[in-house]
């Protein structure tokens, strides 16, 4: 089972740092190149419908000035300007060119809606397929290091705080800012003298958001890596249940859950917590503004009457002087405007959370897409080829058979060098890390047709020399030849089709029992499936399934024993018909009478193939052409069964204490 803890596997553990402002900046690159015509069509739409909603204050303050002359007018004949008629055509026509700016506004609001829903799902799609795509890039030594849970969160919770994002956050913010930028000119049209009011309290409001959002951003952060650490961790207790209940670690997983989950609850409480105080705050500076402005304009206007003057855009427009008597329709727009301002930055306040959270996913996410692919630079590729009665091989279109390596050399020419199944490890050495050489000096080979078998103690480096032959790990030193061409030269898909692995762990997919056989090799048919089941002794317990070969296989085919599934991950090694195979413990899930059937098919299987044979059981490699005794990283022994026990020496203290137990 893996390691149950939070040892820092999780990509991007969190640092205490703030949100790297490379990460909006990459994906608004992304949104503006890749989505150009539909994301222009959607800010179009949002600044007219943002533009739309918050321009009333200039128009109902021009119906104030109306009603209220013509109300004076009422009063005092000597200063009537408009006649009922006229007052009413007037407000009339404001209200009228209000109603038709709402509903462009609404039309503009629809359709930005509309488009952005189009937009947040269609990145999101393309964002899962790339993902997706990457991680078949990635070399086997990043599932190794990270959690497989934390990988799936990125998928998960990662790609929906960055929906929210998309949809919800950034069209807010930037309706937003078009808000207050709307605002703000409408109040410098009407009052520079109350708008620098506002602006000491915006400063105020700027500084609590700062001080507050920031500790807000910082434990949201924290909160987005403890929950993919979480899922890691429950996907290793779901993953290793059998050992937790075999060993009784159920009280002990509990408390480690606990503590993952305590520490979840903890950044996500102080995170929601100053998230939570941020908009009530700003609010109540919002309101104390509100009553600030109120009060004073009142006072003006009751106790400095004429000469409570106001410096107004609206007056140089219209009279030529910036400087203008305050009148009470500029103090009742105002503070409809003032609050709607306010209102407006709190609303930003409430978008925080969603975008470092979102901030916080696209950082996970394009940490996933920039990791490191699998490095690949062979040219040597993999055909299909017939052979001449000269024994010369040119590539075939049609599958024959025969496989050749296709080389092609730097002055244009091509040379076919037909596979036969050689493997040369000339003093490789090799490590999981520079720091850690776990394999040294390894010089081995396997003739095509030959059965090699590597026994030893766990962690002797056994499965790792297979590993090195796929290529899963590249070599710190020394050769690997394959037909004596250099490994590195061969591309890793063309050298991994050339070779057939059955290990000890099965994998099977969720799909009939005829697709997992057949994924060894897409274009084989039923009946070269059916052939490979019966080579592997899995025939006959097939036929017996509830629908044969067409029965369904979930959850990596809980409904069938571990035998049989083995069976079929063997069946799945023998049509994909590889001149090389390895079988890693492939045996070992079986009981001994199973094994015995499928010793004879693997028997068959190997015959003519060239076979690197890894098993504690000694009884499984007696066979072998040659048998490769390792200790630590080393081959300290080598020969065939009778020449190991003849030697007496580490082979023969492992058959005879094998031999002692059964």
């Amino acid at each position: 089972m893996a390691k149950m803890a939070m040892d820092g596997r999780a990509r991007g553990p969190f640092t205490g740092k703030k949100l790297d402002k490379g990460t909006l900046k990459r994906l608004l690159k992304i949104l503006f190149t890749e989505y150009k015509g539909i994301v222009s069509v959607f800010f179009i739409m949002l600044l007219i419908s943002s533009v739309c909603a918050s321009i009333n204050g200039i128009f109902l303050n021009r119906m104030y000035k109306t009603l209220e002359i013509y109300v004076a007018g009422v009063k005092d004949a000597s200063k009537a300007v408009y006649t009922a008629r006229q007052a009413w055509t007037k407000v009339v026509g404001v209200l009228g060119l209000l109603a038709g700016i709402y509903v462009t506004g609404l039309i503009a609001n629809f359709i930005f809606n509309r488009l952005g829903a189009v937009l947040t799902q269609r990145f999101l799609r393309d964002m899962r397929n790339k993902l997706f795509a990457k991680m078949q890039t990635l070399p086997i030594k990043y599932f190794d290091r990270n959690h497989h849970g934390d990988i799936m969160s990125t998928y998960t919770n990662d790609v929906d705080a960055l929906r929210q994002l998309i949809s919800q956050s950034i069209p807010q913010l930037c309706s937003t800012i078009i808000t207050l930028v709307v605002v703000a000119v409408s109040m410098l049209f009407l009052s520079v003298s109350f708008t620098v009011a506002v602006v000491i309290g915006v400063i105020i409001i700027i500084f609590v958001t700062k001080v507050i959002g920031g500790n807000s951003a910082k434990f949201f952060m924290a909160q987005q890596q403890a929950v993919g650490a979480m899922e890691g961790y429950v996907e290793e207790m779901m993953h290793g249940q059998k050992v937790v209940k075999v060993f009784c670690h159920e009280e002990e997983s509990k408390k480690k859950m606990a503590q993952i989950n305590g520490h979840l609850y903890d950044v996500s409480y102080k995170a929601n917590a100053f998230s939570n105080m941020l908009m009530p705050i700003i609010h109540n500076i919002g309101n104390v503004m509100y009553v600030l402005i109120a009060f004073l304009g009142g006072g003006l206007l009751i106790f400095a009457k004429e000469k409570a003057i106001n410096i107004s855009f609206e007056a140089l427009f219209n009279t030529g002087n910036i400087v203008t008597v305050l009148e009470a329709n500029i103090v009742i727009s105002f503070l409809g405007m003032s609050r709607h301002f306010a209102n407006t930055l709190g609303q930003i306040s409430g978008q925080i959370n969603s975008v470092v959270m979102g901030m916080a996913g696209a950082s996970r996410i394009f940490n996933l897409l920039d990791q490191e692919s699998e490095d690949d630079n062979g040219y040597v590729t993999l055909v299909n080829a017939c052979e001449d009665e000269n024994g010369n091989v040119t590539e075939s279109c049609e599958r024959t058979g025969i496989w050749a390596w296709k080389h092609p050399h730097g002055d244009g020419t091509l040379t076919y060098t037909k596979l036969k199944g050689d493997i040369v490890l000339d003093d490789v050495d090799f490590g999981y890390t520079e720091e850690k050489i776990v394999l040294h000096n390894i010089s081995l080979y396997a003739n095509a047709g030959q059965r090699v078998a590597f026994v030893g103690s766990t962690g002797a480096g056994k499965t790792t020399i297979t590993n090195l032959i796929n290529r899963f790990y590249d070599i710190a030193d020394g050769k690997i030849r394959y037909d004596g061409i250099n490994i590195n030269k061969i591309k890793k898909a063309d050298l991994r089709r050339s070779l057939g692995i059955v290990l000890q762990d099965t994998n099977l997919f969720t799909g009939t029992v005829m697709d997992n056989i057949r994924y060894g090799r897409l274009d084989a048919t039923d009946e070269e499936c059916i052939e490979a089941a019966k080579l592997a002794s899995a025939h006959d317990f097939i036929t017996r399934l509830p629908e044969g070969y067409n029965t369904m296989l979930t959850s990596d085919g809980a409904n069938l024993s571990q035998g049989q599934r083995q069976l079929i991950s063997i069946a799945r090694a023998a049509v994909a018909d590889a001149p090389v195979m390895i079988l890693d413990e492939a045996t070992s899930s079986i009981d001994t009478r199973t094994e015995a059937l499928v010793q004879k098919g693997t028997d068959s299987l190997m015959k003519g193939r060239t076979v690197f044979v890894i098993a504690h059981r000694l009884s499984t490699v007696k066979k072998s052409d040659v048998i490769m005794v390792l200790e630590q990283g080393r081959i300290i022994e080598r020969g065939t069964h009778e020449q190991l026990l003849e030697k007496k020496g580490k082979y023969y203290s492992l058959y005879t204490g094998a031999f002692e137990l059964e």
